[in-house]
C-alpha cells in the first residue's frame, strides 16, 4: 500500500527493525557473572587474605610513604625519558650516518636487554667507576667526588630506570613523527615557517594523536617497573616496602593486596589521564559518530521512504500535523 503526499510524492510504509536474539551470548553473561560472584564470594571468606590486616596497613604511613617515593620513581624517570627518547628520535631520522648510527647502537643496547640486568649493573658502578671526575680527558681532573657518595640509590634508581624507558620512548616518537604526511612540512615550509616553527606547529601536533595511546601505556609500565629498583638495591619503594613488613609480620598475602591497591589506584588515575589526552589530541581524526539530532530529526518524519519517478525533482520534508479544523 502507497500513499501520497501534498507534494505529489509517492511513499511507501517504512521497514520495521527487529531486534535479532541472542540467546547463547545472554546466557555466556549470566555464566561469567556467576563465576565472577562465586570469587568475590570464596575471596570475602578465605582466611589466607586476611582482610582485617589489608584494612589495617593500607594506610599505614610506611606504605603510604612507599607509595610517594614509587610516584617520585615514576615522575622522574619518565620526564628524562622522553627528553631523551625525543632527543634519539631526531637523531635517528637524522640524515647523518654517523649520528644514526649511535641512536641506533643506543636503542640496540638497551633495548636487547633485560630492565633488571641493567638495574643490577647500576648497581655495581660505584664497584666499576670509584669516582666521578670533572676535567680535561688524560689531564688531572678539576673535581672528583667518590662515586657512592655523589650517586646515591634513588638516583641510580632514576637513571637506571630512565636510560632504559629512552630507548622505548624513542621509538614511539619516531612513529608518531613519521606518521604525519611529508606534504604538511613541505606546505609549512612554502608559507616560510623554519624547521623549528613547523616541528612545534604542525609536526608534534598531529602526530601526539599516535604517540599518547603508547606513551600512556609506557607510563603504567614505568610504574610497575619501579618495583625492580631493589636490584640496585633500593628498598624504599612501594613493593619492596610492603615485602620488607611482611617478612616481620608474616602477612605475605595481605601485604601484596596493600601493594596492589595502591598500584591499581595510580594506574587508574594514569588511565584517566590518557583518555582526556587521547580525546583532545584525536579532535577531528577518525570517523565521526552519527548525529543524534539527525536521527531525532529523522524520525520525526512520516516514518514512511518517498519513491519518486525518474525525471522528478525530489524534496524530502518533515511531516506536518493536519489542522484542527479539518482544512
Amino acid at each position: 500500500m502507497t500513499d501520497t503526499t501534498a507534494t505529489g510524492v509517492k511513499t511507501e510504509p517504512g521497514i520495521k527493525a527487529i531486534r535479532l536474539r541472542h540467546p547463547w551470548r545472554n546466557t555466556f553473561a549470566v555464566v561469567l557473572l556467576l563465576i565472577v560472584a562465586l570469587f568475590v564470594a570464596d575471596a570475602a571468606m578465605r582466611p589466607a587474605y586476611d582482610w582485617p590486616a589489608v584494612g589495617k596497613y593500607l594506610f599505614d604511613q610506611r606504605i603510604s610513604q612507599a607509595a610517594f617515593v614509587t610516584l617520585q620513581l615514576t615522575v622522574y624517570s619518565m620526564v628524562i625519558a622522553i627528553i631523551l627518547g625525543v632527543t634519539l628520535a631526531i637523531m635517528r631520522l637524522s640524515p647523518n650516518p654517523v649520528v644514526n648510527s649511535i641512536a641506533w647502537v643506543y636503542l640496540w643496547v638497551f633495548r636487547g636487554t633485560p630492565v633488571y640486568v641493567q638495574l643490577v649493573f647500576w648497581g655495581l658502578i660505584g664497584t666499576i667507576y670509584q669516582s666521578v671526575d670533572i676535567g680535561l680527558p688524560f689531564t688531572e681532573p678539576w673535581v672528583s667526588f667518590p662515586t657512592r657518595v655523589a650517586l646515591s640509590a634513588f638516583v641510580l634508581a632514576i637513571v637506571g630506570l630512565a636510560l632504559n624507558e629512552a630507548a622505548y620512548m624513542a621509538e614511539i616518537v619516531r612513529a608518531g613523527l613519521l606518521s604525519v604526511d611529508s606534504g604538511q612540512e613541505e606546505a609549512a615550509t612554502a608559507l616560510g615557517m623554519s624547521w623549528f616553527q613547523t616541528m612545534v606547529r604542525v609536526v608534534v601536533p598531529q602526530s601526539m594523536r599516535v604517540i599518547i595511546p603508547p606513551a600512556g601505556n609506557e607510563v603504567i609500565s614505568m610504574l610497575k617497573t619501579t618495583s625492580l629498583v631493589t636490584a640496585i638495591p633500593f628498598t624504599l619503594e612501594l613493593y619492596t616496602r610492603s615485602r620488607d613488613i611482611a617478612a616481620v609480620t608474616f602477612d605475605t598475602v595481605p601485604m601484596l593486596i596493600v601493594a596492589s591497591i595502591w598500584y591499581l589506584f595510580f594506574t587508574s588515575i594514569l588511565m584517566v589521564g590518557q583518555y582526556f589526552l587521547e580525546k583532545r589530541f584525536a579532535r577531528g581524526i577518525g570517523d565521526r559518530r552519527p548525529d543524534k539530532k539527525a536521527d531525532d530529526a529523522s524520525a520525526s518524519l512520516t516514518g514512511v521512504t518517498p519513491v519518486v519517478s525518474s525525471g522528478q525533482p525530489t524534496v524530502v520534508s518533515p511531516a506536518t500535523d493536519p489542522p484542527k479544523d479539518g482544512r
